[in-house]
C-alpha cells in the first residue's frame, strides 16, 4: 500500500470535506426533522433515540457508529482493499466526531423540505467519498463489495434494505417520520445514481472508416476491448465498419472524446446498458 503525496493528499482533503458535510447535514436537517437516514447512520440514530426514550441515556454518536461499522470494515479489509478501507475509516471516525461536537442549527422545520434537501446533500456527500475511493461506511461497504463481485449497480437494493430499517423506526416512534425518511433515502439514492456511475455501463456503436484506430483509442482511454463488425451504408451502399464496445458510464465521455480524436467523422451511438454478463474490466480498488 503505497502513499502518493499529491494524489492521496487530495483524496484526504476531499474526504474530510465530505465528512464535514455529512455531520452538518445530520445536525442541521436529519435531527431537526427527526429522520432516519438508513444504513448504519440510520441505525446509529435509531439506537440513540431508543436509548434516550426507553433507557434515558445518551449514547455518543461517534462510538456507536464505529461499533456498528465493525463488520462492514472487516468486509472492506478482507474483500475490497486496504487503502479503500483506510479512507472509509477516516470518513466514519471524522464524521462521527464532528457530529458529536458541532452545534445543531435548524434552517427550516418543514419536514418535507428537510427530507428532500437533506437527502440530496447526503447523496452528494456520499458521492464525494466514492469519487475518492472511499465510503461513508455501513451498507456502502456492502454495496461496493457486491458491485465489485457482480459488476452491477446495487444501490437500489441498499435502498430496499434501508426501508426495512425505517419500518422498525416507524413501529417504535411513529410512521410520519419513517415515511419522510423514505423520501430522504430515495432523494439520496437518486443523486448517487446521477453523480456516481462507476458500476453503470454504456454500450457504444461506432460507425467508422478507421476501425483499428478507434479500437486503440477505446483501449487506451478505458482498458476495454471492442468488436469490429462489417456493414454497408444504406445511402451510398459502400462498406462501413461498426465498432461495438461496452464501457463504464463514468468513462464514456472520455472514450467518446478519444474516438472523435481518432476519427472525427465517426458516427457514435451511446446506449445505457441495463444488464451485462461476462468478463468486464473494472479498475481494482486499492
Amino acid at each position: 500500500m503505497q502513499f502518493r503525496f499529491k494524489e492521496d493528499g487530495k483524496k484526504i482533503i476531499i474526504i474530510c470535506l465530505a465528512s464535514f458535510i455529512m455531520a452538518v447535514n445530520i445536525k442541521t436537517f436529519v435531527r431537526t426533522g427527526g429522520l432516519y437516514p438508513g444504513g448504519v447512520t440510520g441505525l446509529t440514530i435509531l439506537f440513540q433515540r431508543i436509548g434516550e426514550m426507553f433507557f434515558h441515556i445518551t449514547l455518543p454518536y461517534s462510538i456507536l457508529n464505529l461499533v456498528l461499522n465493525a463488520i462492514p470494515i472487516y468486509i472492506g479489509i478482507r474483500f475490497i482493499g486496504k487503502k479503500f478501507t483506510m479512507y472509509s475509516c477516516l470518513t466514519i471516525i471524522l464524521s462521527g466526531i464532528l457530529t458529536d461536537i458541532l452545534p445543531g442549527y435548524a434552517i427550516t422545520y418543514d419536514t418535507l423540505l428537510i427530507s428532500i434537501f437533506g437527502g440530496m446533500i447526503n447523496g452528494f456527500a456520499i458521492s464525494l467519498c466514492l469519487w475518492m475511493d472511499a465510503t461513508s461506511g455501513g451498507t456502502d461497504f456492502i454495496a461496493i463489495y457486491f458491485s465489485e463481485k457482480k459488476g452491477m449497480d446495487v444501490w437500489n437494493y441498499i435502498l430496499a434494505f434501508n426501508v426495512l430499517i425505517l419500518l422498525v423506526a416507524g413501529l417504535l416512534f411513529g410512521w410520519d417520520k419513517a415515511l419522510y425518511s423514505i423520501i430522504f433515502q430515495y432523494a439520496s439514492t437518486q443523486v448517487l445514481h446521477i453523480l456516481y456511475k462507476k458500476y453503470q455501463q454504456q454500450t457504444l456503436f461506432i460507425v467508422t472508416n478507421k476501425p483499428r484506430e478507434v479500437c486503440e483509442a477505446i483501449a487506451s482511454a478505458s482498458h476495454h476491448g471492442a468488436t469490429v463488425l462489417e456493414g454497408e451504408g444504406s445511402y451510398d451502399h459502400c462498406e462501413r465498419n461498426v465498432v461495438y464496445s461496452v464501457v463504464s458510464s463514468a468513462e464514456s465521455r472520455k472514450v467518446i472524446q478519444a474516438v472523435k480524436e481518432a476519427d472525427e467523422n465517426a458516427f457514435i451511438n451511446s446506449i445505457r446498458t441495463q444488464q451485462l454478463s461476462g468478463r468486464f474490466y473494472q479498475k481494482p480498488v486499492e
